[in-house]
């Protein structure tokens, strides 16, 4: 006869009471990492229009210290220059990578790749309207 001291194994007690306690820690759990995606997206519009207001600046020192040409040279391009600034067609040439957005020159507009709302996930660049003036870039992560 086996002593019950020397069986091994769990009760069905204690795997139910495990099973319990990790389904709590899911039901938490979960829709933290969901709303993760949408803070990624955002996270990431921020820091695209971070690199769209370097860019912008460092092609307006460039233009400076240049004298004031039509055009700079950046990263193996020649940036068009209106007003000190990058023109919208010339932007994207400025930064090193705009993978997971989709450029629009028309408008000067950056969306993010899979946004629930492109449009309201989303960076602007409008160029200065006049010399001595600083371009606009406006941020919306409304949608993203």
């Amino acid at each position: 006869m086996k002593n019950r001291s020397a069986m091994r194994g769990f009760t069905l007690i204690e795997l139910v009471v495990v099973i319990v306690i990790l389904g709590i820690l899911a039901a938490f759990a979960v829709p933290r990492f969901t709303a993760m995606e949408g803070r990624a997206r955002e996270a990431s519009i921020n820091a695209l229009a971070g690199s769209v207001r370097s860019a912008s600046a460092l092609a307006h020192s460039m233009w400076l210290a240049s004298g004031g040409p039509a055009t700079v040279p950046m990263e193996g391009n020649n940036i068009a220059i209106t007003n000190g600034y990058p023109t919208r067609a010339a932007l994207p040439n400025t930064l090193q990578d705009t993978s997971g957005f989709t450029y629009a020159a028309g408008t000067g507009r950056f969306t993010r790749n899979g946004a629930p709302t492109p449009a309201n996930c989303s960076v602007t660049y409008t160029g200065p309207a006049a010399a001595n003036a600083a371009p606009t870039i406006a941020v919306v992560v409304t949608g993203c």
